[in-house]
């Protein structure tokens, strides 16, 4: 990658970048166009190719990009001595719909990622493929797992809601999507998952829960 990239105004950057989140994303790199990312840019295809070499470097930067950037609203988001999982969970997906607002389709990104299969998008990101599991992994071993009931699966329980959320993205996607209502909305499946897998004395009472509401 050429470093004067960074030299570029902000707006345009954020322009590039989104555009190849969102064409990465919704298609994965054997499908992604290079012509529809110049063109939702606003840039040529000389230009994007003289910042990023080829169409693996600008998929090894927009994957570095975006795990940097959620790494980091996830450290500033997710407290440190939160111990329950449901909430840290909240706060995750708080801190998704933050950075949702600058960049859109950066989530459907990383989601992407664990889907791709091209060797050429696997040789960008090479070591780097687990990044974002790794980091979520560290938030999860802060969760005080003894609140679940007995043979609840923890891991099936993540998957489910990782799955279900992805799902449930892409139907927001399709128009015009409200961020906040998205984070309202899935604060109350959460809520719904807690009070069915969680050992009563950790659910709250109707009183609490309408205060949480």
């Amino acid at each position: 990658m050429n470093d004067k990239f960074f030299d570029v105004k902000k707006q345009k950057q954020d322009a590039i970048i989104n555009a190849a989140l969102q064409v990465f994303g919704e298609n994965g790199y054997k499908r992604a166009s290079t012509d529809v990312i110049v063109h939702q840019a606003g840039i040529s295809k000389g230009l994007l190719f003289h910042y990023f070499i080829s169409k693996q470097g600008l998929y090894s930067f927009i994957y570095d990009y975006s795990v940097r950037f959620m790494s980091l609203e996830l450290t500033q988001t997710v407290k440190k001595n939160e111990d329950d999982f449901f909430e840290l969970l909240k706060q995750m997906e708080q801190s998704k719909t933050r950075v949702m607002k600058n960049y859109p389709y950066m989530q459907q990104f990383l989601e992407s990622i664990r889907f791709e299969k091209h060797p050429d998008a696997l040789e960008a990101i090479a070591d780097k493929k687990d990044a974002m599991e790794q980091i979520y992994n560290g938030i999860y071993k802060q969760a005080d797992m003894t609140k679940f009931q007995d043979k609840v699966d923890i891991k099936k329980v993540i998957n489910m809601i990782q799955w279900t959320l992805s799902g449930y993205m892409k139907e927001k996607f399709m128009g015009e999507p409200d961020l906040d209502e998205m984070n309202a909305e899935f604060g109350k499946y959460l809520k719904m998952l807690r009070d069915h897998l969680y050992r009563p004395e950790f659910v709250p009472d109707e009183e609490d829960s309408a205060e949480e509401a």
